[in-house]
């Protein structure tokens, strides 16, 4: 028999598992055999999805529907797939729609360029339909794990949300408030590289192409507040800032 507290977890479990199985995928590839293949079998697994053939219809769709993920082809006729992920980022509204980029190439430098634009995830074509879906799923779980979580840890590293307090060690650290955002977004992000745009969007609501001294000016005073814990952001060089994964928790 179940009693209260686990019927409550139970009910919320339900009410998460049916959340995730309702996200809707925006597919973005040119080649209709791959995009019916893609939407085929994502449909089997419960997702609901719409394709685009072209970055301009992609970009269309982005303004108008309220996409959860993106699959989103390289090589596109018009607006390339690097272009609409550029794009994306420079949205306050589109910013944090996850990308998983999907080519033909698979030089290693096309997949860092895509990855600091910002995309999520990276496959090189011919690809298992199987493992696109697993990848899928994996991303949506940890993006509503992020979500729900109020409390973000880094070994010694503590940062809660609801009280607005960071720690190390157990003695709190004093950040300012766009300190605070800055590092409560790049630990809600670990391993992710935020570049120096991204950045600007997402802590300050800014779009500027001029002023990334800002961001460096913060990351540094925010590693030496953080001392011992501070090299924990990562400057990747040309590419921005990270929060390291290979932390002790």
């Amino acid at each position: 028999m179940v009693n209260a507290f686990d019927g409550g977890k139970l009910f919320l479990l339900i009410y998460k598992i049916k959340e995730y199985m309702t996200k809707k995928i925006l597919i973005v590839e040119d080649e209709k055999d791959i995009a019916r293949l893609i939407q085929y079998n994502l449909d089997k697994a419960g997702f609901s999805c719409e394709t685009a053939a072209s970055g301009e219809d992609a970009l269309a769709l982005l303004g108008r529907k309220g996409f959860d993920l993106v699959i989103l082809d390289v090589m596109l006729p018009g607006v390339d797939g690097l272009e609409v992920c550029r794009r994306m980022r420079k949205d306050t509204d589109l910013t944090d729609v996850p990308v998983i980029m999907l080519t033909a190439k698979g030089e290693e430098v096309d997949r860092i360029v895509g990855l600091e634009l910002g995309a999520e995830d990276y496959m090189v074509k011919p690809f298992s339909p199987r493992e696109l879906v697993l990848r899928v799923k994996a991303i949506l779980r940890r993006r509503i794990a992020v979500e729900d979580v109020d409390v973000l840890k880094a070994g010694a590293l503590i940062l809660d949300k609801g009280r607005h307090r960071v720690t190390v060690d157990g003695v709190e650290v004093v950040l300012t408030a766009m300190e605070f955002k800055l590092l409560a977004l790049l630990m809600g992000r670990p391993g992710r590289i935020q570049s120096r745009e991204v950045l600007l969007n997402d802590v300050w609501g800014i779009d500027a192409d001029v002023y990334t001294r800002t961001v460096d000016t913060h990351v540094r005073r925010l590693r030496l507040k953080l001392k011992a814990v501070g090299d924990l952001v990562e400057t990747v060089i040309g590419a921005g800032y990270r929060f390291r994964q290979d932390h002790e928790n």
